[in-house]
């Protein structure tokens, strides 16, 4: 079972327990520092574009990954997505297919990912870009790996929560941070907020205002056809990602009717009891279950969960940068292209 971050993470100044622990949170930086001067990293022949967090927990890494992937295509590209594949068994490297993998064998996002492009899951990275150098991509987009020294990166995006961007700004455990934010920073190109649907971009914590590189503003936007369909419609919300609440006020500014939200752990394996619970909810309340295209990826094959899946709906966002912002990205990406031709 996947465990939620501590609340007081996120709770301005760090507080007694936070410095209780910060000589384990320096032990982990140093460990960290240690592996990733060790590792010599392999050089793909291919541009690789890692979107990342700088904490733990999930930001939306992957739909901003699937919008990059979305970008490369409209320029002629090839992209491939290469990832971990959290959650499963399959340490690979292996080539998704999305007909016959479950999310038990390749993770959830692998299964999001595969919609839109190719996917190498791989726990060791060089072996994944490795892999996808034999197949037809030419350019790889990693989802997730910020931290992973294995593969040089020639484009680092680091994604931030609107609502928890560095919290209490200390490394694990006595804070989110993955690593020491000094040398996260050196070693990113850009800084994405996904903001959730109607948010507006918080102000950035003093420790994020030095960043030299660009600060972009991105939202989580619903699929106008499957956002009409729920509008003025009574909706049980649950979802098993690094902020429930996100799809639960994207719900209510959509017009759905919230009559109960239902909030499990990043990356929650859903039980017959879940099942059972969510299907009671919503006789109980009359209303659709409504819930994230990555839990629903969860359930999928899995014949327990069959009729929670079938009775379902998943809402299916994009990852959207405003007008500014998405020239902005634009032309990182095509100073990277430029450097890296067919």
């Amino acid at each position: 079972m996947r465990l939620e971050p501590p609340p007081w993470w996120y709770r301005g100044e760090p507080g007694v327990l936070a410095y209780a622990l910060t000589p384990v949170a320096a032990a982990v930086d140093t460990i960290g520092a240690w592996r990733w001067n060790r590792i010599k990293p392999y050089r793909s022949r291919l541009p690789v574009i890692c979107v990342g967090n700088l904490t733990a927990g999930g930001a939306g890494k992957t739909p901003l990954a699937i919008c990059i992937a979305g970008m490369l295509l409209a320029a002629g590209r090839k992209p491939g997505f290469l990832t971990r594949g959290f959650g499963g068994s399959q340490r690979g490297p292996h080539m998704v297919d999305p007909s016959r993998d479950t999310a038990g064998g390749v993770g959830d996002e692998a299964l999001l990912l595969a919609r839109r492009a190719p996917v190498m899951v791989s726990r060791d990275r060089a072996a994944g870009a490795k892999a996808l150098e034999t197949s037809s991509v030419d350019v790889i987009v990693m989802d997730d790996g910020l931290q992973n020294p294995q593969l040089a990166k020639q484009l680092s995006i680091a994604v931030l929560d609107p609502h928890r961007l560095i919290g209490n700004g200390l490394v694990m455990p006595a804070g989110p941070l993955r690593h020491d934010l000094a040398t996260q920073l050196r070693r990113t190109d850009a800084l994405v907020v996904l903001c959730g649907a109607g948010e507006a971009m918080p102000p950035l914590p003093t420790k994020l205002q030095t960043f030299p590189g660009p600060v972009l503003r991105a939202s989580l936007v619903p699929q106008a056809q499957a956002a009409n369909s729920l509008r003025g419609i009574r909706v049980i919300a649950y979802a098993g990602i690094g902020r429930p609440s996100k799809l639960f006020d994207t719900l209510r500014a959509v017009g759905a009717h919230v009559a109960e939200e239902v909030p499990f752990p990043d990356h929650h394996r859903f039980t017959v009891k879940d099942a059972d619970r969510l299907l009671n909810l919503a006789l109980e309340h009359g209303g659709a279950l409504v819930t994230t295209e990555k839990d629903l990826a969860r359930q999928a094959g899995d014949d327990d969960l069959r009729a929670l899946q079938q009775s379902s709906i998943g809402l299916p966002v994009d990852a959207q940068f405003n007008d500014r912002d998405l020239e902005r990205f634009r032309a990182l990406l095509s100073l990277l292209l430029t450097r890296h031709p067919n």
